[in-house]
């Protein structure tokens, strides 16, 4: 990979920052739902460009609607990019960091450095951490290594008693027993994904509702085909693979980078959040949560949101364009939305029937968005109406970052678990009669089963610039 030295990017990031001086003021306001205002496309040198500065949380703490608090479950971590919650409410958290394309252009080795110092300097895990509340007081007293050695893991899933694990270049296995709190040895291999170049190197997971097959949403090489087509082989898209026998298809296609996934309880109904291109805009493309329909095709990369032909794309093609698919609800420009989960009445009547996500946040605009997770109220089986801020306050009104959610996954007791993989935390949303008492953390320290120390309750670590 192409690196450069912050000193020596100091003048590519003053021309970046000179140019986002120049854009012409701020983006207009984020459009949401099922019908957005696409402005005209930009194009230019360069995109609008925001560097993010990390800061620690200290005595900060995300900010939640009223009648919830938030903890920090976890602090410490390898990178937590998602999470699963067991049958016995023990929770699993993948840790770990992929890719590792080479830059193209002298704008991809700009924005490498931009989008580095928004990100934690840790080392990646490659493991699965288990978190344990025996007593369901929402302290998670027990914490062990369930797996390590891993390569990236990201996608999570649980069918009967194996456990499905999405590393960034194959599908793997462990069996299971509830209340295990370490692997058994290593996995099995399933299938091997796609891992050429590994652009978009994250491979989310989900588990039809029947248990008999997984689905993996797998992100292109590139932000607009150029490194070839040939390179984007069984890429932007959905597999659908046979949970026993490893064999797969492509269940969907034309979606950049289907970044998480999940199956619509009642419906079955497969349900993904995708991030589009860059570089039409501060306010193009929208990033969107849609249902994936079998068969279809979502446009990338001759088209977005429909039948908007991107010119970029040589040679064009009319006839995919025609039969791109519109999506179900825009989440905004650059968000980057990297979870996804369906809520259930346990979380309260104002968060029963919808989905929430995890937005990471933008690194592309003068004005960032993201930077939080919103709540996407459903009626009949369906988005309905604009979205609600559920865990905010990861960018601070100082222009900080003190963190960027990831994975969010329900708890079936009713609280909300959030992956932040800046501070290098899991945060709980609940309830106060689902939340200990404590304003901090509540977790003593331990001795684990692997001889691991717990965190304690100490505040999440400063992440390094």
């Amino acid at each position: 990979m192409t690196r450069i030295s912050l000193p020596a990017a100091a003048p590519l990031v003053a021309l970046v920052a000179l140019l986002a001086a120049c854009d012409g003021g701020d983006p207009a306001p984020v459009e949401y739902g099922a019908n957005p205002q696409l402005p005209e496309q930009e194009h230019g040198l360069l995109p609008s460009m925001k560097i993010a500065e990390p800061a620690s949380w200290g005595d900060r703490r995300p900010s939640v609607p009223e009648g919830y608090e938030v903890t920090a479950i976890a602090t410490d971590l390898g990178i937590p990019r998602q999470t699963l919650v067991l049958p016995n409410g023990d929770i699993l958290v993948a840790e770990g960091r992929g890719g590792g394309a080479p830059a193209l252009r002298p704008k991809d080795i700009i924005a490498g450095v931009i989008k580095a110092k928004g990100t934690t300097s840790v080392k990646s895990g490659n493991r699965l951490t288990l978190l344990r509340d025996a007593d369901g007081d929402g302290a998670y007293e027990l914490r062990t290594v369930f797996a390590d050695n891993l390569n990236a893991p990201y996608g999570l899933a649980l069918i009967g008693d194996q456990l499905y694990v999405a590393n960034q270049d194959a599908l793997v296995r462990f069996p299971y027993r509830e209340g295990q709190t370490q692997a058994e040895g290593p996995p099995a291999k399933v299938t091997d994904l796609p891992a050429y170049i590994n652009h978009h190197w994250t491979k989310a997971l989900t588990a039809s509702a029947d248990g008999r097959f997984l689905y993996v949403g797998i992100g292109s090489n590139s932000n607009i085909t150029e490194r070839g087509m040939p390179a984007e082989l069984d890429r932007a898209m959905v597999w659908q693979i046979d949970a026993q026998t490893g064999a797969h298809r492509p269940y969907a296609t034309g979606l950049r980078n289907p970044t998480a996934l999940a199956v619509q309880p009642g419906t079955g109904t497969l349900w993904a959040v995708v991030n589009e291109r860059d570089e039409l805009g501060p306010n193009l493309v929208p990033d969107y949560l849609t249902s994936v329909r079998e068969g279809a095709f979502y446009g990338w990369p001759y088209s977005y949101w429909g039948q908007n032909v991107d010119p970029r794309v040589q040679p064009q093609d009319p006839q995919k364009v025609a039969s791109a698919v519109v999506p179900d609800y825009s989440l905004g420009s650059h968000v980057a939305a990297l979870g996804v989960a369906f809520s259930s009445p346990a979380m309260g009547e104002r968060f029963a029937d919808g989905v929430f996500v995890g937005e990471h946040g933008s690194w592309n605009r003068s004005v960032p968005s993201g930077y939080k997770v919103i709540f996407v109220p459903f009626r009949d089986g369906a988005p309905a109406g604009p979205p609600v801020e559920v865990v905010t306050g990861f960018m601070g009104e100082d222009g900080k970052t003190y963190g960027r959610p990831v994975g969010v996954t329900v708890d079936p007791r009713g609280a909300l678990i959030v992956a932040d993989d800046l501070s290098n935390t899991i945060w709980r949303v609940a309830a106060p009669d689902q939340t200990p008492t404590a304003e901090a953390p509540a977790q003593p320290d331990a001795i684990q089963p692997n001889g691991a120390q717990s965190n304690g309750d100490r505040a999440p670590a400063s992440p390094a610039n």
